[in-house]
């Protein structure tokens, strides 16, 4: 897959990779922030998606329009870029791509509870850049074999550092 917004997957064999920046997005240039200029619309951040079914056209940054369609061998990634405001500090301190591990998973931790389902919610810096990896299994209970294919996507995404995406013009 393509490096888009910094962010890109060599995804395995059967799993759907898309990123995205929603409509009206409007980047701040670094500069225009150093003469104090601040936009007028919401600045929006890309998020890459992936997941072991076909993903659909519209659906929101954390899966809503995609969990809802997960069997119990499915899973959904999502990586929401936070920018890199707050990266390196608070929630974000951690740094690295995260491991994930049976024990990171529980029905509690979705949006919405969703019969059978579970997910893990991990916030980590890399490169200077503030990230969340949102990872939702069809079936908490197969999640002893669901995990380690959610970790081959994980150990797939190669996320580019502030410095060269400013530097490529990507908007940090």
């Amino acid at each position: 897959m393509a490096d888009t917004y910094g962010l890109k997957a060599d995804a395995p064999r059967g799993w759907h990779v898309a990123v995205t920046r929603r409509p009206g997005a409007t980047p701040v240039a670094p500069d225009a922030r150093a003469r104090g200029v601040v936009e007028d619309q919401d600045v929006t951040r890309p998020v890459l998606h992936a997941c072991t079914r076909p993903l659909p056209e519209l659906r929101g940054d954390f899966g809503t329009g995609v969990v809802d369609l997960l069997g119990p061998d499915d899973v959904f990634v999502a990586l929401v870029d936070y920018g890199s405001e707050v990266a390196d500090q608070g929630l974000f301190e951690k740094q690295g791509l995260p491991r994930l591990a049976p024990s990171h998973f529980a029905p509690n931790r979705l949006q919405r509870p969703l019969p059978g389902m579970s997910a893990s919610q991990q916030f980590f810096s890399h490169g200077g850049r503030a990230f969340c990896l949102f990872t939702v299994l069809g079936s908490h209970a197969r999640r002893m074999a669901s995990v380690p294919r959610a970790m081959t996507l994980v150990n797939s995404l190669h996320i580019t550092d502030r410095a060269t995406l400013a530097r490529l013009g990507g908007h940090p």
